[in-house]
């Protein structure tokens, strides 16, 4: 305790030193009170971080007294033998000198000394160089001990009061605490920087602004709104007050969307209230902010207010609106806003250009995409890799990713170096062009020069293989994602899951949907290929039991899901569960579509019930909905097997009126009608109308009417119509004919 006591005393006593007007003078009262103090350690508070221990002598620093009696005399020639101290520590608090004190470890001293010796004794040193002025010094030795605690799973949230120098003159460590803030804001610990903050206040220490806005900025890039407020109105209310720089974060995070316009104007007018004059940062923020929200024009008449008053504006402003016009569309808008600039002297940079460039080329303007690019290097302006990467893109959107390919080796060539995103542009051009020899290529290419394909070009190759097959590539293509730890997207997944389905794999699409469960990347369009393909397979029942496990991850089931379902029991006979389900639809609030009304109208038909479906056939059109060649269809071949001619006529009289394409499938539901009333002469007239129209008759129509001639005993007309569809009916279908 004794020990302790010493060395605290004779640490209040070191760091008592005032800095004086002259660095020479700094360094040589340091040096001798570091050495005073070094000496009156014992042995218990000696650190060392070379592996020599050596002796020191220490007579020459220190100037004894021939007043000092024998018996103090004695005292210090057996401290002088008993200490051994490093010759680092020696010249660390000498001569301040941040090359010895590099070699200062925490983690090293702490294994050797133990941690109490050793946190007191960086502690002092600390606290030395803050008072020196030694800024990179304290940041890189509390970065170490802050590094230390985190390795150690330590709480750090007891640095504060380790660190500080004493309670009553706390002061003192001031800077210490400030770069404390900073190390570990630095360090995304973010809850304990807020803690120093909220200690120091606690023990009366004024924090300097520049910590605060660091810590400020910290917070706002990791969108801890909470925290960050908080710490700002902390700010206003007790200081340090907040400063055109403390605005100018606030001001950027309100832009980045996570506050309304309103609030934007509020603080900006809040700052000039308090007297900071914004600088050109800080109007570039605001105006950033208003193009952000959709606000071009308000921000456009902002940017021409300052130009007529002198205020402060530069190119990032401009470029802010020239953005925000390219979102809207208003491209010839953008272009006058850089007129502009130039006649109030303001010079376009490349960003300016690529601005525009990429804006014109996505509405499909390649021609004044490349007079951008040559009026850049009139301007004497490089076009960067980015610029020329929208012009690709656009060229490919012609579909002329030959020409693209071309543009991109006369780059290489001219000594541009390749980037993931100019690739990628490259492999979906050909992929829309069905070119994926070229594609696979391009990847190729791209992996020997050591650039990775990112998620999206993955999809660009598997959607193409999947359009144009085969599908199996498609496959391995999505099972190298995997294996090179490449998480694919989820429409990637999706497009995966649907080429299973088709294929009827349903067992390894139901596999992946439910790995994207785990991962919560499950959506809407997953679940829908997944019960559709389910319901087509007869398993509308195993289709059904996913609907909870939508509903449980806040997917409400959409009117395709629905129509699926409702078809799929449709067609298994359930028409008790398919009209559960469409009661259920209303239910929750899905308005019901065509395909929905008619797969209902189908289902009514199928069971004799024409009343309910000519009823919900004409509830549809109150609706709003227009009936399509398959509703119209359903309805007529209902009335039609009851025998309703003249109700079916009319319906066929009116697909006609509305100009709905007839099909095959509606002029054999009529023959097949009037053929059971025997009204031959209907069927044929129809079957000569089918023709003029340019309907082929297909199997089922010959069928119907080769079986109900030979019903009627008409042989020969039967024959007739058997010799007639020899030309487009396949021998096998023929036999069925024939034996049925």
């Amino acid at each position: 305790m004794r020990s302790i006591a010493r060395f605290c005393f004779v640490e209040r006593i070191l760091l008592q030193l005032r800095v004086v007007s002259d660095l020479k003078c700094l360094s040589r009262a340091y040096g001798t009170a570091a050495s005073s103090a070094l000496l009156l350690l014992d042995d218990d508070h000696v650190f060392d971080n070379s592996p020599a221990v050596v002796p020191v002598d220490v007579r020459g620093e220190i100037n004894v007294q021939k007043s000092v009696g024998r018996k103090r005399r004695n005292r210090r020639s057996r401290i002088q033998r008993k200490h051994v101290l490093s010759p680092v520590v020696v010249r660390v608090f000498k001569s301040l000198n941040w090359e010895a004190a590099r070699q200062l470890k925490f983690s090293r001293t702490k294994k050797k000394y133990g941690f109490f010796r050793s946190i007191d004794a960086f502690r002092m040193v600390v606290n030395v160089f803050a008072l020196a002025g030694m800024d990179m010094e304290v940041y890189a030795l509390l970065r170490d001990i802050v590094w230390y605690y985190n390795k150690s799973n330590w709480d750090a949230f007891d640095l504060f009061s380790i660190l500080l120098d004493s309670p009553k003159d706390a002061a003192r460590s001031v800077v210490v605490f400030d770069f404390l803030i900073k190390v570990f804001a630095a360090n995304s610990m973010l809850e304990h920087a807020l803690d120093v903050f909220v200690q120091a206040k606690e023990t009366g220490l004024e924090l300097s602004i520049r910590s605060c806005n660091f810590l400020l900025k910290c917070l706002a890039e990791t969108n801890r709104r909470e925290f960050l407020w908080s710490l700002f109105e902390e700010m206003k209310s007790t200081g340090p007050p907040p400063n055109v720089y403390t605005y100018t974060i606030m001001l950027n995070f309100y832009c980045k969307g996570n506050f309304g316009e309103a609030d934007i104007d509020e603080l900006l007018e809040e700052m000039e209230r308090n007297g900071e004059t914004p600088t050109v940062v800080t109007y570039s923020t605001y105006i950033y902010g208003l193009c952000r929200v959709g606000n071009v024009e308000r921000a456009l008449d902002f940017v021409q207010r300052l130009i007529s008053t002198n205020g402060l504006v530069n190119v990032y402003c401009f470029n802010a609106i020239i953005q925000g016009l390219c979102i809207k569309g208003k491209l010839y808008g953008a272009l006058k806003v850089l007129e502009g600039m130039k006649s109030c002297g303001i010079s376009p940079d490349v960003y300016t250009y690529s601005i525009l460039i990429h804006g014109f080329c996505k509405h499909g303007d390649v021609k004044k995409g490349l007079d951008l690019i040559e009026e850049m290097k009139c301007s004497n302006i490089e076009p960067s890799l980015v610029s020329y990467s929208s012009f690709i893109h656009g060229v490919c959107k012609k579909r002329r990713s030959d020409i693209s390919l071309g543009i991109f080796r006369d780059l290489g060539a001219a000594g541009y170096k390749y980037d993931q995103t100019a690739y990628s542009i490259l492999i979906k051009g050909f992929c829309m062009q069905e070119d994926l020899d070229s594609a696979v290529k391009l990847m190729e290419e791209m992996v020997g020069n050591n650039l990775a394909p990112d998620p999206s070009t993955f999809e660009s190759l598997i959607r193409g293989f999947c359009k144009t097959g085969p599908l199996v590539n498609a496959l391995e293509l999505f099972n190298m994602m995997l294996k090179d730890g490449i998480l694919p997207t989820i429409a990637t997944c999706n497009v995966i899951i649907d080429v299973h389905c088709r294929e009827g794999r349903m067992e390894e699409a139901v596999k992946l949907m439910n790995e994207m469960q785990t991962l919560g990347n499950a959506n809407l369009f997953t679940y829908s290929a997944v019960i559709n393909g389910l319901c087509k397979e007869g398993k509308s029942e195993r289709a059904l039991e996913l609907l909870p496990s939508m509903l449980k991850r806040n997917v409400l089931p959409s009117i395709v899901i629905f129509s699926s379902l409702i078809d799929g029991f449709a067609k298994q006979s359930n028409s008790r569960k398919a009209l559960m389900l469409y009661r259920r639809m209303f239910k929750i609030g899905v308005t019901p579509d065509v395909v929905a009304y008619t797969i209902r109208i189908n289902i009514f038909c199928r069971r004799g019930r024409m009343c309910e479906a000519r009823n919900l056939f004409k509830k549809m059109i109150e609706n709003g909905m227009e009936p399509d060649k398959i509703s119209y269809t359903a309805v007529i071949a209902g009335f039609c097997r009851n025998g309703d001619m003249k109700t079916a006529s009319a319906l066929f009289n009116e697909m006609k009126q509305r100009d709905i394409l007839l099909t095959v499938v509606t002029y054999t539901s009529l023959i097949f009608g009037y053929c059971k009333l025997n009204r031959f002469d209907k069927a044929d007239m129809l079957m000569g109308e089918m023709k003029r129209n340019g309907i082929t008759p297909d199997v089922v129509t010959y069928k119907i009417l080769f079986a109900e001639h030979r019903r009627c005993g008409n042989r020969d007309r039967a024959l007739e119509m058997l010799n007639e569809m020899k030309k487009g009916i396949l021998p096998d279908h023929m036999n069925n004919m024939m034996l049925g």
